[in-house]
């Protein structure tokens, strides 16, 4: 085999591979670069070779200059570089992540004659770290008071009476409309309390008829009724030492609301088909969307079990009673549908943001996850539009407009309440701050700039 075809067989396997190949002489000018070289930087060979390695613009080589403009001193020095992860520039202008491997070239009495750089395209790779990075943190930010956004004061209110309730082993009634996160608090008052070790039990009150019901709660033997193949311990015994969640308690019939109280008052259940009490250790706390009151009077619930579950009662309010907090969920809910779905959507606009201020969100926390779920399918821009939520919304929300609150000014403001609230809650301490809006310090701190807010504001004596 004579050296040119040998030299022919060897350009065809640089051209073939995937990772990127630049020979350069010792002075760092580009001798020789394959295809894949061509892709990965966008320049073609007529363009770059002859030119100097800091056309790249590659992070590392700018660690690596020397006085005397040798790009390479670093490296012949080493003799190589193994697995390096840099930042070059693209032809225009696009950044992208390499990971680099190079090697000095000598000749046959050892002298050095060049150098042979490997370059691998790990952009991808490293946007995926990136989205799993930024959904720890999201995670992280999303967390600020177990599960529950809000810097408003109504919200406020909400997390100090769940602290409270927390250190007492009472029980709790948390009311809300549908969809304001009953359930979030529920579960904060027992991961915080005294029960935390113990189990949390779910019983969604609504979605079983009577029969079934009190064989959830209570359990049953075997041959208590058609079906009852074998005896079964109810979600009373399950949840001893721990909690049980009534949620939809308003929906539970009358005579099991007489069994419920005969648990409130003597801490032992009977299961279904049998008469041996057994003894329970539960706290309760229950959850409804009706109006309760409402409900004794047109004789539908006992006032005697209404006073036994309404020791600690917490009203979590309607989201259009804290628009303030809006935007922190809005924010909220786009970071972890994009994390996701992986759609390259860069944010929300300001006109979006004022529609959804104006909404008055009748399915609540919830109504405004949704609505975000449909805008990520409907959006094909770079930003989310209010065109790209349910027709609904910009209906209600242009409806329900005047010019005053209609203003650029309204999300501004909205944005310096929430940031304001986060500052005082955390004492002035700005990082505390940044961790509550869930975004960073130096945000934090370009917005008390703008807004003429001072840490000594919020100083607590």
């Amino acid at each position: 085999m004579t050296k040119s075809i040998l030299n022919d067989y060897w350009k065809a396997v640089v051209d073939t591979i995937q990772d990127g190949v630049m020979i350069v002489n010792p002075e760092g000018t580009i001798i020789a670069i394959n295809r894949a070289f061509e892709d990965i930087t966008g320049y073609q060979r007529e363009e770059i070779i002859g030119n100097s390695c800091a056309i790249l613009n590659c992070s590392a080589c700018e660690l690596a200059r020397r006085a005397d403009g040798c790009h390479w001193c670093v490296m012949f020095q080493k003799g190589n570089l193994k697995r390096q992860k840099c930042l070059l520039l693209r032809k225009d202008g696009r950044p992208v992540h390499i990971l680099k491997n190079a090697s000095v070239l000598k000749d046959e009495e050892g002298n050095i004659n060049g150098a042979v750089e490997t370059i691998t395209d790990v952009t991808d790779l490293i946007e995926k770290e990136t989205q799993i990075e930024s959904y720890r943190r999201e995670l992280d930010s999303e967390d600020r008071f177990h599960g529950m956004i809000g810097t408003s004061a109504p919200m406020q209110r909400v997390f100090e009476l769940i602290s409270n309730a927390a250190q007492s082993d009472a029980p709790v009634i948390v009311f809300g409309e549908s969809g304001t996160g009953k359930e979030l608090v529920a579960k904060a008052i027992h991961n915080t309390g005294l029960r935390s070790k113990g189990p949390y039990i779910k019983v969604n009150c609504a979605a079983l008829n009577e029969s079934l019901l009190e064989s959830e709660l209570f359990g049953h033997v075997k041959g208590a009724f058609t079906g009852a193949h074998r005896s079964r311990e109810g979600r009373f015994e399950a949840a001893d030492k721990g909690s049980i969640f009534l949620d939809e308690i308003g929906d539970i019939p009358l005579s099991t609301q007489v069994k419920l109280l005969r648990v409130l008052e003597e801490k032992v259940v009977e299961r279904v088909g049998d008469h041996v009490p057994i003894h329970v250790d539960a706290r309760i706390i229950s959850a409804t969307n009706r109006d309760l009151m409402a409900l004794i009077e047109k004789g539908g619930f006992r006032e005697d079990f209404f006073y036994r579950i309404n020791v600690i009662p917490i009203h979590v309010p309607p989201l259009r009673e804290r628009t303030e907090d809006i935007p922190l969920l809005a924010h909220s809910f786009f970071n972890r549908i994009k994390l996701r779905s992986g759609k390259r959507i860069e944010g929300i606009s300001n006109d979006a943001l004022e529609a959804l201020t104006h909404y008055r969100w009748p399915g609540n926390v919830r109504e405004l996850k949704s609505a975000f779920e449909f805008a990520f399918v409907s959006c094909q821009e770079e930003m989310i539009r209010p065109s790209h939520f349910p027709a609904h919304i910009l209906d209600q929300a242009k409806a329900e407009c005047d010019p005053g609150f209609a203003s650029p000014q309204r999300i501004e403001d909205l944005k310096k309440q929430s940031l304001y609230n986060a500052l005082k809650r955390a004492g002035g301490n700005q990082s505390e701050a940044a961790r509550l809006l869930g975004i960073s310090r130096t945000s934090v701190w370009q917005q008390m700039k703008r807004y003429g807010l001072s840490p000594l504001d919020f100083k607590t004596v």
